[in-house]
């Protein structure tokens, strides 16, 4: 009779914690990025030779190598190559021309990967860091139809350059590096492959290397050094170095940016053009755009911005004369401009994007082949920002002498990587938000600012209530007109019950609250939670310099408002809703929720040191050769529904409650071990620890305090006697674990944390769970009534779980089946072991890759929280873990439920007359 009782409960734990199959892809969102293109990394490229059909190919800031699918902008595939990497790691991403691989080269990796579906065919590791990747388009001195090599350069103690078989990987030749030139780049022509490094001269100028390699047997076959006088201080001035084309070349400019010198690699000749100054704006960045193929023409265009406008010039390579020659420039415009190479055939062509249009020209004349007007981006940005093009990678289509068609990749100022079809956006992908640092929600302002007033109307003396909410009133009649207007939608929303999917200015429910998200570039982007296809507002907060990053954390102080703050700066307030600055506040070097508990922990000499008011409270010495992994308070948001756990039977078990409580974690490397404190924040006193032994330490541990329970999660290793495994660990505090009975506060009338002898009682479970869990997180409602549920982040699957609170409870019984008493608590018997139910999964059959962190806020119904994880990919949904109670349901049949009311009312007209004439028949009757 047990076992169907038991598994009733399990089934009711996992169907308490599932998504409804109406609100699966419909509730929850997902955004899978790929971060930021580089353009040098960027391109058009078509994966099965025998068709046209491109996909766009990009190797982000982020490390990400995936395919878009430039229809629809989705991701096709897409391969974490070097996760946590930045705009400032060097990256390479090579195709080459009739190709169905791409080659890869970050870190010190090369790897080649399908094209159409992104699975590995090979990969080689080099022993220092990559320096460069290209392709060698001629195999063995002949075009073959077979893969096409790959050559790669890299650094370090033992710089080298290697051919890599494109079917295998395998390395052909090699040739090592000597002396202590810093190499720099490969690139190859039809008949050698030069290698070009950096060396120093005595008066810490550079000049170029250049060392010719046969491409067959990888012997040196020439080495000259390029005279770049004295015009090379450092390499940000080298404009480019090689092209896979007819003629590579070497170019560069003196740190003035007034000269440009071209060389055509394999000679020594260099070609100097003075750059035109354009009404005297300081030039301040030089881009070359030159063609990757081996059959395109020898022609380069060299792009020139200022502070408030760009232009370009066109040259010409001749090959017989080994000369360079000016072509012909394209005029200077305001704004930023970014410009792309397409090549068809032999022919080059380059396209021009500015803000307000696209326009394409060959490179062998100044005539415009295609121009197309730019409406507008589509994307937002706050405060008057304007979105320009930063660079864009292009796919043009011929048809005569004209260019029918354009598509052009175009990566925004504001982050946005849009693509532009004639000039007209197509779609739009958010790639700032995979660098999101920090994220916080916060109420609109619009909600708060009514709130606001029905407060003070609450708090003030009846008169002046009055005359302010009439005053209220007649401001509202001013959108009387807008609200009539809206009310048969209204109606029909309501009707159909997509009512919940309004926007900000009608959330009923507090469905559509704000995301703020702080990215490592320094952007700060807004996001509705019940409408995330749109970006609210998004703008440049943080001035930062090349090379500069930063960890801001946002918060939300308050209603409508959202702080931004930092170590290194002050903390800044915005309007939620518009995004508009509101004000600055003292700087602060904690994150926002320790900051409002007016407590802030910082490292000190090894230890935690927590200081109120700038005064040392305590301070926290670990064991010795411990160091302190993580610290996480209680929530400052944390609401409890009852002081005390009803059993069974109706008694109580008084639950441990304390708002200031903190989970510490230490690890101490020798012994492989891991410690677990529960602190009192305010007196620094241990309520509990316990020490786990065989601790994976190169494994996350993660943990998470809520209420009057904790959890935490780590990998322990390999033992005689036990396998290597991932443990969760549930622990709860209570008063006493004598019911009805709270223990030494039972006879206390005021309670201070800095009293002794009140220490918890701790009930723990280990249970063993199939993967790791990088980060954790719980739900949160409005009243605390709704049960809860661990949201437990599985990096290894890219998914994230939902626990019930129910499965993991600590009190469940062991070696014994539950009494009456405790199944009518939903209590089961304990099992070590947890696997996670299919249920449990809020990203379904997505994959959420590289999340950092998760976040949590409670909706206006009590049923309902809303959960968004941010890192690579950005994920949201709403979860009711005990139902949605207080909603009525999408499958609700509004419809039937008029019908019956509407004959009910007909019935009731029909019938009601009928009555009464039976009732004063019957009345003649008696008389």
């Amino acid at each position: 009779m047990l076992l169907p009782l038991i598994a009733a409960a399990f089934l009711l734990a996992g169907s308490g914690s599932a998504v409804f199959t109406d609100e699966a892809w419909n509730v929850d969102y997902h955004y899978a990025l790929l971060g930021q293109p580089k353009q040098s990394t960027s391109f058009f490229h078509q994966p099965n030779p025998s068709s046209r059909a491109s996909l766009v190919y990009t190797l982000s800031e982020r490390g990400v190598l995936g395919a878009v699918n430039p229809r629809d902008g989705a991701v096709v595939w897409r391969q974490v190559l070097l996760a946590g990497a930045s705009a400032h790691n060097a990256s390479f991403l090579r195709a080459g021309e009739g190709q169905d691989v791409v080659i890869s080269g970050i870190g010190s990796q090369v790897a080649a990967w399908s094209a159409a579906d992104g699975r590995q065919a090979w990969s080689v590791d080099f022993p220092g860091p990559l320096e460069d990747v290209e392709i060698l388009e001629l195999v063995d001195g002949k075009d073959t139809s077979g893969a096409k090599d790959a050559v790669a350069l890299s650094g370090g103690d033992q710089p080298v350059v290697q051919r890599l078989d494109g079917a295998t990987g395998s390395v052909k030749w090699q040739y090592q590096l000597s002396g202590t030139d810093v190499p720099y780049q490969v690139s190859a022509s039809t008949t050698e492959v030069f290698v070009i490094s950096l060396h120093k001269t005595i008066l810490g100028y550079l000049k170029l290397k250049v060392t010719s390699l046969d491409p067959v047997s990888g012997h040196k076959m020439d080495e000259h050094m390029l005279s770049s006088e004295n015009e090379l201080a450092t390499a940000d001035t080298i404009v480019t170095v090689g092209a896979n084309s007819a003629s590579p070349i070497n170019a560069w400019t003196d740190s003035t940016h007034s000269v440009l010198k071209v060389n055509i690699m394999g000679t020594k000749g260099i070609s100097s053009f003075d750059i035109e100054k354009h009404g005297g704006e300081a030039v301040e960045r030089v881009k070359l755009h030159a063609p990757y193929h081996i059959n395109s023409l020898s022609h380069f265009l060299v792009h020139y911005e200022t502070a408030t406008s760009h232009w370009a010039e066109v040259f010409h390579v001749d090959l017989k004369r080994g000369q360079v020659e000016k072509a012909y420039s394209l005029p200077k415009l305001a704004g930023r401009g970014a410009f792309s190479t397409s090549t068809s055939d032999a022919n080059v062509y380059f396209t021009r994007v500015t803000s307000d249009q696209v326009m394409t020209v060959s490179s062998a004349s100044h005539g415009v082949l295609g121009k197309w007007s730019v409406g507008g981006f589509n994307v937002a940005a706050a405060n008057d920002e304007t979105a320009e093009p930063i660079h864009a990678v292009s796919e043009v289509s011929i048809r005569g002498d004209t260019v029918s068609a354009v598509r052009s990749a175009v990566l925004l100022s504001t982050g946005d990587w849009v693509l532009l079809r004639d000039g007209s956006p197509v779609w739009s992908r958010p790639e700032m938000l995979a660098s999101t640092v920090s994220a916080a929600f916060a109420t609109p302002a619009e909600v708060e600012a009514l709130v606001q007033q029905l407060e003070a109307e609450a708090h003030s003396n009846p008169i002046e209530a009055y005359i302010h909410r009439l005053t209220r009133h007649v401001q509202d009649l001013q959108r009387l007109p807008a609200i009539i207007m809206s009310l048969p939608q209204k109606v029909v929303q309501g009707f159909l019950g997509t009512s919940v999917d309004g926007d900000i200015t009608s959330d009923s429910f507090g469905f559509h609250q704000i995301i703020a998200c702080a990215t490592q570039d320094g952007r700060l982007i807004a996001l509705d939670a019940g409408n995330p296809d749109k970006v609210l507002w998004n703008q440049q907060i943080a001035d930062l310099q090349p090379g500069q990053t930063w960890q801001p954390s946002v918060s939300s102080p308050k209603g409508g408002v959202v702080e931004i703050s930092s170590k290194a700066s002050a903390g800044v307030q915005y309007n939620a809703s518009s995004g508009e600055q509101l004000v600055s506040i003292l700087p602060i070097d904690v994150t926002a929720d320790q900051a409002a508990q007016e407590v802030k922990y910082a490292m000190h000499d090894g230890g935690l040191e927590a200081t109120v008011d700038s005064s040392t409270t305590w301070h926290f010495m670990p064991t010795s050769g411990e160091r302190i992994v993580s610290l996480v308070p209680r929530p400052l948001n944390d609401p409890v529904a009852s002081i005390g756990k009803v059993l069974g039977d109706r008694r109580v078990l008084y639950k441990y409650l304390d708002p200031n409580l903190a989970l510490l974690v230490t690890a101490n490397d020798a012994a492989t071990a891991a410690t677990f404190y529960v602190l009192n924040t305010v007196s620094g006193a241990i309520l509990y620890s316990n020490v786990h032994t065989g601790v994976d330490l190169s494994s996350p541990i993660s943990s998470m305090l809520s209420e009057n329970w904790f959890t935490y999660s780590f990998t322990a290793e390999a033992s005689g006697d036990s396998p290597k495994g991932h443990q969760l660990v549930v622990g709860e505090l209570f008063e006493s674990l004598v019911a009805n009975d709270r223990g030494p506060l039972s006879s206390t009338a005021n309670y201070s944390s800095m009293q002794t002898g009140t220490e918890p009682f701790t009930l723990t479970k280990i249970y063993q769970i199939p993967e790791p869990i990088s980060k954790m997180a719980v739900t949160r409602t409005r009243q605390g009534i709704t049960s809860r549920q661990l949201l437990a982040v599985l990096a290894d699957s890219s998914a994230i779980v939902g626990i019930p609170y129910g499965v993991v409870d600590p009190r469940r019984p062991i070696g014994r089946d539950p009494t009456k008493d405790e199944q009518a608590e939903g209590l089961v018997r304990y099992s070590p072991v947890i696997d996670f139910d299919p249920r449990w999964y809020l990203n379904h059959q997505r994959e959420v890759v590289g999340v950092k962190d998760t976040i949590t806020s409670p909706a206006l119904l009590e049923s309902t929280s809303l959960v968004f994880a941010y890192g690579l990919d950005i994920f949201g949904t709403r979860l009711s873990p005990s139902f949605s109670f207080d909603v009525l349901g999408k499958d609700f049949n509004k419809f039937q439920m008029l019908a019956t009311v509407a004959a009910l009312a007909v019935a009731t007209c029909v019938v009601a007359p009928l009555v009464t004439r039976k009732q004063v028949n019957t009345r003649w009757q008696f008389m």
